[in-house]
Parts: C-alpha cells; structure tokens; sequence
C-alpha cells in the first residue's frame, strides 16, 4: 500500500499538461518564476489580508492591505528571473496596485464571503492497485461566499493576468477541474453540499480591469455521470500506470514555464 500527497491547489494542472505536472510535483523540477507571476502571488496575498479583516468585521484600510502587496514584489518568495517577462518590479507594483483597490472597492463588497483559502481536511482518491493518493492543503486564492437566498456556499477563485478577461467577461474555460477539485474538498471538509463555482477576473495589462464570471457547475466534470468518467478516473488511471501524458498545444509548453522542456521530445 503506498500513499501520494499531492497539493489540492495544484491539481488543475494536471489536466492541462499531465507530463510537465508530474515533473513539478512528483519529481520535484524547479524553475524560476517571472515577474508577472510573482505579481500574481501579491496581488492574491493582498486581497486575502483585506478579505479576511472584511469577514471578521476588523475594518482595514485599503491602503494598509496594499502594503503587502509592495512588500510580496520586492521580496519575492521564490527565485525569481527578472528577466522573464517584459515588465519591472515597479511596474508591477503600479499595476498590481490598481487592481488591489479595483478589486476591494467594486468586488469584495458584493461577495458575502463567509470564508478565504480554507483549510481543507485530507482527501482520498483510491486508484486501485494499492495506491492511493491524497489532496491536502488550502483552497489557494479561492473564497467561499454564501449570497442570500442561495442554498449552498459558492467558491469564487481569484485568476489574475493578462488574458483572464475577454471583451468584458471572465473567461472560464478551463477553470473546472481546479475549482470542481476545491468543491469536492469544501463538502469533504465541512460536510455541507456546494452551490457551484465562480472566476473572479484580474487583468493585469497597462489598462487593469476587473470581472466576475457567472455561477457555473465545477464538480460535475470532477465526478462525471452515470454515463461519462469524471476526471477523479482519469487521474486515478495515470497515477495508476505512472503515465502521464504530454500536452504540446497547452499554454504553458514553453522553456519559460516548463521544466522538463529541455527534454521533453514531444514539443516542436
């Protein structure tokens, strides 16, 4: 019997590019990150502090919020190669602060967020073969709001960067398998069904805006039906032959983010 933790915050990736998340986050290959990445990071540590303070109702100012913004930019916690991307630290900080008042003036309020990057309780997938593996961790940039006259809790998840919104709307697609992960573990953990899922849209280019996505159901494409596998089989099917396939069209098949470019054949 042998047992894989794997970080739930991590387990989208694993239905972009199967091949370079292995090399991530079972083998252990590292890279450093671009600037506009770790602007990702500060602007997500950012908004948390403020939304935690919203929810329990300790009134912080913007402004003292946005402080760790800065301060995520300037040292980041991982190496980063700023050479990477085409802005500069201070440009990112421009930007990134913008989008931190954007987002705590116009989004936070509208919310009812009861929870920020809960902790969630351990969860099993059985692959057979006496293997399992096991999602641990936080909902990493993801909330939980509970709006009036509604059910069930939704799971709204923060995306910043330059193509997160389009002619106005978040952008979804592709969202499912990370946000359906973070409803099945918020039931697991609270015991409580879900109500779905929602993309809170970042941009951030020279021109920031901000967007919310519609409610929409995540977990189906984890479960699946009576009459199609959900994804939790697929997984269990690679972890359970260790084949991992590759994805030469994904976004991110680039030296700039995949580690295992340098060997992977299947690139052009």
């Amino acid at each position: 019997m042998s047992k894989i933790k794997v970080r739930a915050s991590s387990w989208g990736g694993l239905f972009d590019c199967a091949m370079r998340w292995e090399g991530q986050h079972l083998l252990g290959m590292r890279m450093p990150v671009g600037i506009r990445a770790v602007l990702g990071t500060a602007l997500h540590a950012s908004t948390a502090t403020y939304d935690r303070a919203y929810i329990d109702h300790e009134p912080m100012r913007i402004d003292d919020a946005a402080s760790v913004l800065a301060a995520r930019i300037h040292t980041p916690e991982y190496e980063t190669d700023y050479r990477h991307d085409d802005i500069t630290p201070q440009q990112a900080e421009s930007i990134g602060l913008r989008l931190h008042h954007m987002y705590c003036e116009q989004i936070t309020p509208t919310m009812h967020y009861v929870d920020v990057e809960t902790t969630l309780k351990p969860f099993d997938i059985d692959c057979g073969g006496g293997l399992t593996v096991t999602l641990t961790g936080t909902m990493d940039r993801a909330r939980v709001s509970a709006p009036p006259h509604v059910a069930h809790p939704i799971i709204p998840d923060l995306k910043s960067g330059r193509a997160v919104i389009s002619k106005g709307d978040a952008k979804i697609k592709g969202r499912s398998a990370q946000l359906g992960t973070y409803e099945l573990l918020y039931s697991h953990t609270r015991g409580v069904e879900t109500g779905g899922s929602q993309v809170i849209a970042l941009s951030a280019t020279s021109k920031p805006a901000v967007a919310v996505s519609p409610v929409f159901d995540a977990r189906r494409v984890m479960v699946g039906t009576e009459h199609e596998k959900g994804l939790i089989e697929h997984a269990a099917e690679m972890f359970r032959s260790g084949l991992f396939p590759p994805n030469p069209s994904s976004i991110m098949c680039s030296p700039r983010y995949c580690p295992r470019w340098g060997t992977c054949p299947f690139h052009e």
